[in-house]
């Protein structure tokens, strides 16, 4: 037996509808086909990929983040952040791609295959397998055990249930994918299945059920990020549903309510920035004429304007979406941009990169700046009920 879904009451209920409604509304603004809406995806992707890591204590900036996502080497990040931040990318970009096949299906040797990309670094951590004996998470600060994996006999048998209930062979899924991805990362970090990376392979689980739904991309339905910003929380309510052992009689509605909580507020989140990222992109436009630059140059001085450090290697990769480019190229393109005042050069040779200008760090503060940014409120507060 693993974790049930507990039947959605009519609060849930009116939040998941929330969660659609905004999920169509996105869906209409990102199929529109303009150029920024490529930046705003890659740049969401690296903050996945960031939000996820940073839960197991592999921390690094954005801009690092990014670059390990168009496959380029890092300025700052350590070997260990960076491996664990190129694995996670090899896993999530797989899932990209499965969410383009018509049907999306789960397999234990799908899920085994995401854990080794992950992990496949440290062949201790036994990459790609079930764990060969009992395991325990003990908070780091006191020591004390905080949850013990399901008995490793019954591992094999739990998991395939997991993908029985992903699959929905068992004749009577009928709830949401929202829903049913929750589900899915709760019973894998529950199960704790393997040795190490149980945590980001359950996120990565989530996001590859959210892929089979296919009517948003999981780069845009993920909850990585927002997971990432409110760590504590995230174990608060898995140490509320898990009661410190595997259980899984125990009630899944907390976990239920702090997951619909987070895609509505990264639904909000990701609203504000599709309209920022427009703004940004025409305003940009406006000085690119204005100052007879090559419209390709548009992406360097996005990323800037974002704050993030831009390098020839990283602008290059950008570029080699839409166009190849030489390094020649990118490198002219950037000292031209560096020469209008635009964007300021740091560092020498390897650590060389270009950060904003006067005139774009002024227009990013009028995009960006002014008051704190609201959250949206809890849907499940006592003063919504």
């Amino acid at each position: 037996m693993i974790f049930a879904t507990p039947a959605l009451d009519a609060q849930e209920l009116s939040v998941l509808a929330q969660i659609e409604e905004l999920k169509i509304t996105l869906r209409a603004q990102l199929n529109e086909p303009r150029r920024w809406t490529g930046s705003l995806r890659r740049l969401s992707f690296a903050r996945n990929i960031r939000g996820s890591n940073s839960i197991e204590g592999f921390d690094a900036t954005l801009d690092d983040t990014a670059a390990v996502a168009l496959g380029e080497e890092p300025l700052d990040a350590p070997r260990a952040t960076q491996q664990a931040l190129e694995g996670y990318r090899n896993a999530m970009t797989y899932v990209l791609q499965l969410a383009e096949e018509p049907r999306v299906e789960a397999s234990e040797s799908l899920i085994k295959s995401l854990h080794f990309m992950m992990t496949h670094d440290d062949l201790k951590n036994s990459p790609g397998r079930w764990r060969p004996g009992a395991i325990f998470v003990r908070d780091e600060g006191s020591g004390q055990v905080v949850h013990e994996g399901a008995n490793v006999e019954e591992v094999p048998a739990l998991m395939a249930q997991l993908v029985t209930e992903l699959n929905g062979l068992n004749g009577d899924s009928v709830d949401p994918p929202i829903i049913r991805a929750a589900m899915a990362h709760l019973n894998l970090v529950m199960i704790h299945p393997f040795r190490d990376g149980n945590g980001r392979m359950a996120r990565c689980l989530q996001s590859l059920v959210l892929a089979a739904e296919g009517v948003l991309s999981p780069v845009f339905m993920s909850v990585e990020e927002y997971l990432g910003n409110n760590t504590q929380d995230y174990y608060r309510v898995l140490a509320e549903v898990g009661g410190g052992h595997w259980d899984p009689s125990r009630d899944a509605r907390p976990w239920i309510r702090f997951i619909l909580t987070a895609h509505l507020r990264q639904a909000d989140t990701l609203q504000r920035r599709v309209k920022e990222s427009e703004r940004l992109w025409v305003e940009l436009e406006l000085i690119r004429v204005r100052k007879g630059l090559p419209e390709r140059v548009i992406a360097a001085l996005f990323d800037a304007a974002y704050g993030y450090r831009v390098r020839t290697s990283t602008y290059q990769a950008v570029l080699a979406q839409d166009e190849e480019v030489s390094e020649q190229t990118a490198r002219r393109d950037l000292t031209l941009l560096a020469n209008t005042g635009l964007i300021e050069s740091r560092g020498e040779r390897r650590g060389r990169h270009y950060v904003a200008g006067a005139e774009l760090r002024t227009l990013s503060e009028s995009i960006f700046g002014g008051k704190a940014r609201a959250v949206a409120a809890d849907p499940f507060s006592a003063k919504a009920i």
